[in-house]
């Protein structure tokens, strides 16, 4: 039997890779990338529609992925996580170039601040 596809569509996916540059958006990293969701799908995947969708994806580095979870209070404050019930178009993330951007489902962000460090 064949196992059901939770994750992004290939469009998706590619929208996400073309919007952060085909680099992590944590460190820059051009090497080892996945997709990251900022809310967690939690088991088997969630039904909200949004999950999958660009504003809720970001391109990172496996390295920086597994530092997310070992790293919950700075990956929520960067936007690199979001907590339910919040929704993820709702919530600014930080890249590596230090600036605050407002992700949208149609693949595309918005700069709103530089952060502060």
């Amino acid at each position: 039997m064949a196992r059901r596809r939770t994750g992004p569509s290939d469009t998706v996916r590619d929208l996400v890779y073309q919007r952060d540059g085909g680099c992590c958006v944590r460190c820059g990293s051009l090497h080892r990338l996945t997709i990251h969701h900022r809310v967690n799908r939690g088991m088997g995947g969630a039904r909200e529609p949004w999950i999958n969708q660009a504003q809720n994806l970001l391109l990172v580095c496996t390295t920086c992925n597994g530092w997310f979870e070992d790293n919950p209070k700075p990956s929520y404050e960067a936007g690199w996580k979001v907590r339910r019930p919040q929704l993820p178009h709702e919530v600014e993330v930080q890249y590596a170039d230090g600036r605050m951007y407002r992700l949208t489902p149609d693949g595309m962000r918005t700069t709103t601040a530089v952060a502060t460090r």
